[in-house]
């Protein structure tokens, strides 16, 4: 086993060392009208990474100085990736994987480590919404995203307790220029599902009084595959909207944001027929784009105010935010939730950052939550519990010249949880509990900028988490995740120490990336399966905890012999394993299993090709309908996965397999100015029948016909995306 990873890792560092596509472009910032970097007004092109700005460190700087791993996926990659949701659309970097539950729940893992630990922001504040469960997903519309930052590993200080992975920021779509208004229409359809969405956007700015509306809708029919055929449970609804308002002055600006997010998705229980093995569900079911019993509906809405004051010595910025999640399980009736949270945060963040002096940058804040969550249904899973929780931290930034960069910074966290008790039936369901948890974490970096090609990048950082409410006091029946669970109230918390070591090198035809990781962690709290059932039909999961160490590296490169052809490969890999362990105990559960992604893509015509003149009239014509027209084919190959957490079958043996995929997409233009865009994808284009190691319906009923246990993930799936910009 050890020798497949190495012969792997040297194939990797020798043949597949790749700049992620996103990354490898150039991306030039503007300046808002507030007077600092705004992140998300950028336009990118290729392979100058200096000039890319990013705003997951403390305040804006460039990507050429961030000491940590730093991904960036850009609007036109957005807008070309073929997606169910908006972490679908990530997972395809290198070091980024997705927990599933069929084709409208996916969470978020960065480096093998997920939950909790990652950290999703959107609209400045941190996404809450009971992202502790198995079929959890990220409450964002996709639609409303115009760029992500990825940060991997502890190395950023601003977001505290549950950033030990890293972080995941969407940013939302910039604000226009002065005096230009615009609207946008965008729809799209993929075969597989019939899922069908549209989105509609308007926003404008008009003597610094900015505003942007948008709306968007999707709907999905069941999934099929080769083995499966059509897969119940897993069509699902979802309807969001947007709304802002704001001034943009010279002395900052001031943005008050509100949104809304429904997601109706069914529940795949898997059951089937014990003589013909099919899937149990009325054939009228699978292609309904309405909600079928069992099924959830979450309803999350968000209120942001966003403040940013210039001063002379640099800017004081100030968001606060409100979010109410609800969540329900219907399983009998849709009139009646068996399960149902409500949970309200308010987030709060204060920080400021001085322009850069005599080669320093100083950033210093504050931030925190208060989070109540509440029972409304008929069973329980959680208690009722509060939590509050402060953090302060401080952070300094040095250039040397022009070959060094360092960079450090502390933090301090207090948070308090308190859980109610809850008698049911004349027995304690839940205990009366408070738990207070501290923590001080830090980071220390450098970058050395060997010459114009070369980025030698270091950083050590310490992160800290504390259990979640789940783990520590969880005790009753997760319909969504089909099993009982139990927490354990005397968890400690996790904490982390983590070393980045990094390699770019940039030149004309080639550009390399190699990343290595080795992380550290104390008391890692990880759900393993118990040999007894405490309720008949559901397998009991009981939380705990030990050390654990993580290694592993994301590699690549891109070679591009010639501007409008590029070649480009990556690789990552992690090995998770608990230490001190059993053998059937050693590898930490749902770890990523290696992938590499290698894609061959040729862009045909550019805007620059539009100035050519030539002498044949139907040339020129041809060349002014389309630009930016690309074509590409891709192959994503996971290799098998044997580092399982074996104990009590928890985790079974994953098989390898490789998907293939082909793209295409172009502006199409009229007169010399766009009309539309149009992308067309086709995944999984030769039908592949396979599971993915971090699907969670890979463990549902065994086919007693053909000995297969679990359902498989989408078959060939090919997606229409069509988006016309109006200029009015």
């Amino acid at each position: 086993m050890k020798t497949r990873y190495i012969i792997l890792s040297l194939l990797c560092l020798c043949a597949t060392m790749a700049a992620q596509n996103s990354e490898t472009t150039h991306h030039h910032a503007k300046k808002s009208a507030d007077g600092h970097t705004d992140s998300t007004d950028v336009f990118f092109r290729h392979l100058n990474l200096n000039e890319v700005t990013v705003t997951g460190v403390t305040g804006s700087t460039k990507l050429k100085h961030a000491t940590s791993p730093v991904s960036i996926i850009t609007p036109q990659a957005l807008r070309g990736i073929a997606s169910t949701n908006i972490v679908d659309a990530l997972s395809h970097q290198p070091g980024i994987s997705q927990l599933t539950t069929g084709g409208s729940i996916s969470k978020p893992i960065i480096r093998g480590l997920g939950y909790n630990r990652v950290v999703v922001m959107s609209e400045g504040v941190r996404q809450e919404g009971q992202q502790w469960g198995d079929e959890h997903g990220v409450e964002v519309d996709g639609n409303s995203v115009n760029s992500v930052e990825i940060l991997k590993g502890p190395a950023s200080l601003m977001y505290g307790s549950d950033a030990m992975a890293g972080v995941v920021i969407l940013h939302p779509q910039p604000i226009l220029p002065e005096g230009e208004m615009r609207a946008n229409v965008s729809t799209e359809y993929q075969t597989n599902n019939g899922l069908f969405g549209y989105h509609l956007s308007l926003g404008g700015n008009q003597k610094g009084i900015v505003w942007d509306a948008r709306f968007s809708q999707k709907m999905a029919h069941a999934y099929k595959n080769k083995y499966d055929g059509y897969v119940p449970g897993s069509q699902f609804r979802e309807l969001a909207g947007r709304m802002m308002v704001g001034l943009n002055k010279t002395w900052g600006h001031t943005r008050l944001i509100g949104s809304l997010y429904h997601l109706t998705p069914s529940i795949v229980e898997g059951e089937r027929n014990p003589l013909t093995g099919e899937l149990e569900c009325s054939t009228d079911h699978v292609k309904t784009y309405g909600k079928t019993l069992p099924f959830q509906q979450v309803k999350h809405y968000k209120l942001v105010w966003d403040n940013s004051l210039n001063l002379s010595s640099g800017y004081l910025k100030a968001i606060i935010g409100y979010q109410q999640n609800n969540r329900q399980e219907f399983e009998e009736s849709a009139d009646d939730s068996e399960l149902y949270f409500k949970l309200h945060t308010m987030t709060y963040d204060l920080r400021y950052v001085t322009n850069e002096w005599k080669g320093w940058t100083f950033s210093a804040g504050v931030g925190g939550m208060y989070q109540s969550s509440v029972n409304k249904g008929e069973e329980y899973l959680l208690p009722d519990y509060r939590l509050f929780d402060v953090g302060i931290y401080a952070t300094a930034m040095k250039t040397l010249g022009d070959h060094w960069t360092l960079n450090g910074g502390v933090r301090y966290d207090h948070r308090r949880v308190h859980g109610d008790e809850l008698m049911e039936d004349d027995r304690l369901r839940f205990h009366d509990f408070t738990r207070h948890f501290n923590g001080v974490t830090g980071s220390i970096g450098a970058v050395c900028h060997i010459n114009e090609h070369f980025n030698l990048r270091l950083n050590v950082a310490r992160g800290f988490r504390t259990p979640n409410m789940s783990e520590l006091a969880s005790n009753g029946v997760h319909e969504g995740s089909v099993r009982y669970e139990l927490g354990n109230r005397q968890l400690k918390a996790e904490y982390s120490l983590q070393a980045d070591l990094g390699l770019d090198f940039t030149s004309r035809f080639v550009s390399v990336q190699l990343a290595l990781f080795a992380n550290r962690i104390s008391n890692y709290i990880f759900a393993h399966r118990l040999p007894q059932e405490i309720e008949e039909g559901y397998l009991t999961y009981a939380y705990t905890q030990g050390d654990a160490r993580l290694l592993g590296f994301e590699a690549g490169v891109d070679i591009h012999p010639i501007h409008s052809v590029h070649f480009s490969n990556t690789f990552s890999l992690v090995d998770a394993q608990l230490l001190d362990a059993t053998p059937d105990t050693k590898y930490l559960p749902f770890t990523p299993a290696p992938h590499w992604s290698s894609e061959l893509k040729w862009e045909i015509f550019h805007h620059s090709h539009n100035t050519i003149r030539h002498r044949h009239t139907a040339e020129t014509v041809h060349r002014s309908w389309f630009n930016n027209l690309f074509v590409a084919v891709a192959l994503d190959a996971y290799l098998k996965q044997t580092h399982i957490y074996r104990a009590d079958d928890t985790e079974t043996v994953t098989p390898g397999y490789a998907l293939l995929r082909l793209s295409a997409g172009t502006d199409i233009q009229f007169r010399g100015k766009k009309v539309a865009e149009l992308y067309i994808t086709a995944d999984n284009l030769l039908n592949k029948a396979y599971q993915n190691h971090l699907s969670r319906l890979k463990y549902t009923d065994i086919n007693r016909v053909t000995g297969r246990r679990g359902i498989f993930n989408m078959g060939r799936n090919i997606t229409f995306k069509v988006v016309v910009p109006i200029n009015i």
